[in-house]
C-alpha cells in the first residue's frame, strides 16, 4: 500500500499549479490549496499580515503536500477507515471537503449501516466502513469511487458553469469524472457512449 504522503504527492500532481479561475468556487489555487484555505489557516508565507494571491503563488509542492497530510488526512480521521479507502477518501476530501465524508456515510447507510451524515469521521463510521469493507472489500471502494462520479454529475447538472469540469469542449470526459475513475475498477468505467448519454441534456 501507498503511504500518505504518497497519496498526498499523487494529488498535488493531480491538481496542477496556480490557477484562477472565475468559475471555480475555491478562488485562487496553488496545488490544489485554495487562497481560502490558506486563510483559514494563517499560512502568510511573505509575512506581511495578509493572506493573497502573493502567497497562493509562493506555495511550493512540499507545503501543499503537509497541508494536505495534516489538515485533510489526518485532522478528519481518514485514518481510521480502511486503508484500501485512504486514496480514495482523502483525493475526495482535498476536492470537496466534508462532502467526500458524507458520501461515503450515504454510502453505508443505503448498504444497511445506521451512521449519521453529517460530514465528521467518527468511531461510528470507522466501525460501519470497517464492517462493510471486511465484507466485500473492492465492492466498496468501487461504489464509492461510483457515488464519487454520480457527486460530480450532479454538481455539474445543478451549475452549467461547472459543467467545463465534468465534460470536455469536445464532449468526452473531463478532469472530474477522470479523477474519480481513477479509483474504480476498469469494468465500471463509462464508455464514450454511456457519458454521451449521462451528459446528453448539458448541450
Amino acid at each position: 500500500m501507498k503511504s500518505v504522503k504518497d497519496i498526498a504527492k499523487e494529488i498535488v500532481a493531480r491538481e496542477g499549479g496556480f490557477v484562477n479561475d472565475p468559475d471555480d468556487p475555491g478562488g485562487a489555487t496553488n496545488f490544489g490549496v485554495t487562497i481560502h484555505t490558506m486563510r483559514r489557516l494563517g499560512i502568510d508565507l511573505n509575512r506581511d499580515g495578509v493572506v493573497d494571491m502573493r502567497d497562493v503563488r509562493s506555495l511550493t509542492q512540499a507545503q501543499a503536500v503537509e497541508i494536505f497530510i495534516q489538515h485533510y488526512f489526518k485532522a478528519p480521521l481518514i485514518e481510521g477507515l480502511p486503508q484500501a479507502l485512504h486514496a480514495t477518501v482523502f483525493d475526495m476530501y482535498v476536492n470537496a471537503g466534508g462532502n467526500a465524508v458524507k458520501i461515503l456515510q450515504q454510502l453505508l447507510r443505503r448498504m444497511g449501516f445506521d451512521v449519521a451524515v453529517d460530514g465528521a469521521l467518527g468511531g461510528q463510521t470507522h466501525a460501519a466502513a470497517g464492517s462493510a469493507f471486511a465484507k466485500a472489500p473492492q465492492e466498496l471502494v468501487d461504489a464509492y469511487g461510483i457515488a464519487r462520479r454520480n457527486y460530480y454529475f450532479r454538481l455539474a447538472d445543478r451549475r452549467p458553469a461547472s459543467r467545463k469540469y465534468a465534460m470536455t469542449q469536445v464532449g468526452g470526459k473531463g478532469g472530474w469524472i477522470k479523477r474519480a475513475e481513477e479509483f474504480i475498477s476498469p469494468k465500471y468505467h463509462l464508455s464514450p457512449a454511456d457519458f454521451k448519454q449521462r451528459t446528453a441534456t448539458w448541450a
